[in-house]
């Protein structure tokens, strides 16, 4: 079973402003349904609130601190290995369990996962308040890649990208040589 992150960033890292999403692609809203359906999903307690529901289709795990917190149609965790075992129990051995948010919920689970979608919005930073961790490209590698232009006139072009996180099985294997990537620079490998 893979624990795996679904995320749309900017340049930047960014990934949401005001608890919400700085743009709107619906290629990427279709992607991120067609992903998640019928998997667990795990979310922070502002991410859900932000949805203002469960999504449909998915079984809707919440992590939140508040021990009072109750929502109809989900289940509620109180910690990062609370909610992958209840995401273990509801799946089986080849179903992944998906992490969709929001920033503090990425960085508590980010030791845990083995791959990423990654939606990447090159050419604009988007004013925002909450970011993604960044990404060292010497333990992950891009295994999917596909540019897209958005339609209107001068949009900016963004990738969809699959990455995965590279064993150190693999790696001594390989021989990778380490060079130091940053995050930003993603697309060009």
């Amino acid at each position: 079973m893979r624990v795996s992150i679904i995320v749309a960033v900017d340049e930047w890292l960014t990934i949401g402003w005001s608890n919400q999403l700085p743009w709107r692609l619906p290629s990427d809203l279709r992607r991120f349904k067609k992903i998640t359906m019928g998997k667990a999903i795990i979310m922070g307690r502002r991410t859900f609130e932000s949805l203002g529901k469960p999504l449909p289709g998915r079984t809707n795990i919440i992590v939140t601190r508040d021990r009072n917190f109750l929502a109809s149609g989900c289940t509620v965790a109180h910690s990062v290995e609370s909610a992958l075992n209840m995401a273990k129990k509801l799946a089986t051995e080849k179903t992944e369990i998906m992490v969709i948010g929001g920033g503090e919920i990425y960085k508590e689970f980010f030791p845990f996962v083995s791959r990423i979608y990654l939606t990447q919005i090159k050419g604009s930073r988007f004013f925002g308040d909450t970011t993604f961790p960044p990404i060292d490209m010497n333990e992950w590698e891009i295994i999917k890649k596909d540019e897209r232009r958005l339609k209107q006139l001068n949009a900016d072009p963004y990738s969809f990208l699959v990455l995965e996180r590279i064993s150190h099985q693999r790696k001594s294997r390989a021989g990778k040589k380490t060079t130091k990537k940053s995050a930003s620079n993603i697309d060009r490998r």
